[in-house]
């Protein structure tokens, strides 16, 4: 299947889910769902993932739930998770490396009514890469190298996440150069676009193709130190 972009469709779908959110709903409106949804998605994933394999040949591009699609049910298991069981926010990730998607650097969007959220990197840091990550910023050279990414990034418009820690972890302190690097519990960067962008196949591949060359220097970074995570 050729992605030609998203239904103009799609969002009022999304929306619809919204005041709709149940799961009697959803299973009477799945057509709908695989139409305007799983299938261009798919397309997307195959046509996304060739741009960027251009960029990082190493990098996952899998049409599947699970893969580079995430589900549209949500866990509402989880403690403090949102309770609506259907979500109305589609998120697409293309990682790098052998570890799980979300421990893995990786080219993400997701779009929703409100937004089309593109970034690059990984939000939250689970213990084994938040130790490989500062691992990698003791180097000085290292650390210092990263923050002059991160800024010229934001020289560029982009956005970078807050820092999550208000103390230097053991090992850092605030007279080292590009100290609060270290106050990070995740690293990416990301922008905010309107979310009509879905619905042009080639503008929507063009702009992200754009997006996602300039935060690379980010990428690389994130993926050297996703290579220290030790193994179990």
């Amino acid at each position: 299947m050729e992605f030609t972009g998203f239904s103009k469709k799609t969002l009022p779908f999304l929306k619809a889910i919204r005041a709709n959110n149940n799961k009697e709903w959803f299973d009477a409106h799945k057509s709908e769902y695989e139409e305007l949804i799983l299938n261009p998605s798919r397309a997307f994933v195959t046509e996304m993932g060739a741009h960027l394999q251009a960029l990082e040949p190493t990098i996952n591009a899998q049409p599947k739930i699970n893969k580079s699609l995430f589900r549209i049910y949500r866990d509402i298991r989880r403690m403090g998770a949102n309770k609506e069981p259907i979500k109305s926010r589609i998120g697409i990730i293309f990682w790098q490396g052998k570890a799980s998607r979300l421990q893995s650097s990786s080219f993400y969007l997701h779009f929703s009514p409100d937004e089309l959220f593109v970034a690059v990197g990984v939000r939250w840091f689970e213990k084994p890469l938040l130790d490989a990550f500062r691992e990698y910023i003791q180097d000085e050279d290292k650390r210092v190298a990263l923050d002059k990414v991160l800024k010229e990034l934001l020289a560029c418009g982009y956005e970078t996440l807050p820092r999550g820690y208000k103390r230097f972890p053991k090992g850092f302190d605030s007279h080292m150069p590009s100290a609060d690097i270290a106050l990070f519990k995740g690293l990416a960067t990301y922008k905010i676009l309107e979310p009509s962008l879905i619905e042009d196949g080639e503008k929507l591949i063009a702009t992200l193709y754009k997006i996602y060359e300039d935060m690379l220097p980010l990428q690389k970074i994130v993926y050297e130190m996703s290579l220290r995570v030790k193994e179990d």
